[in-house]
């Protein structure tokens, strides 16, 4: 697993540790000395901390004009042992929905389990972003099936289209608009 990097393309356009309205703002990442396990098994370095034994992300992106947010993730999303949800909305995501971010991509290739528990930060959540959405790309689909098993789709938008984006090759921006209209879509007229 220390192999696994966030993904660094978008670095020049943003990063999380010098944007004074993140979460991350000041986080210090080794470029070479692995401190963060999984299980026991290192990571690499530039994964950023929220607090959670199992779950870490990158802030990849964030537009505070168009109110959205690109978070990727690594690791085992655990709310039955760790309360991984709680964790992550009161770490991170609170406090980017308090500076307008309402619209979120989580993108979850590096999400290598799932384990829920109740729904109630999920619902939480779901009502704080009001008039926006929360979206999952990447996903593997046995994770996805956990998530469903759970009622997390009620919640999160993912499957379908959104696992067909090849993210890696589009901007930001891009990638924010084509999630947008395809949950656009979704919810039709």
């Amino acid at each position: 697993m220390h192999t696994i990097e966030p993904f660094y393309n978008w670095i020049e356009a943003y990063s999380a540790s010098e944007d004074e309205r993140s979460p991350l703002y000041g986080a210090e990442n080794s470029e070479s000395e692995y401190t963060h396990t999984i299980y026991g098994y290192y990571i690499h370095p530039q994964w950023d901390d929220i607090d959670s034994e199992t779950l870490f992300i990158k802030i990849l992106y964030a537009d505070y004009n168009e109110g959205y947010g690109i978070i990727e993730m690594i690791g085992e999303w655990n709310d039955t042992l760790n309360n991984d949800i709680m964790t992550l909305k009161r770490n991170i995501l609170d406090l980017m929905m308090g500076e307008g971010i309402n619209h979120f991509i989580l993108i979850g290739e590096n999400v290598f389990n799932f384990h829920g528990s109740d729904d109630a930060y999920y619902e939480e959540w779901f009502e704080e972003v009001e008039d926006g959405w929360i979206a999952a790309i990447g996903f593997q689909e046995f994770v996805v099936r956990e998530m469903q098993q759970f009622h997390l789709d009620y919640y999160i938008n993912f499957g379908g289209d959104l696992d067909k984006i090849p993210w890696r090759t589009l901007t930001p921006p891009r990638l924010y608009h084509l999630v947008d209209s395809l949950i656009q879509r979704r919810l039709g007229p």
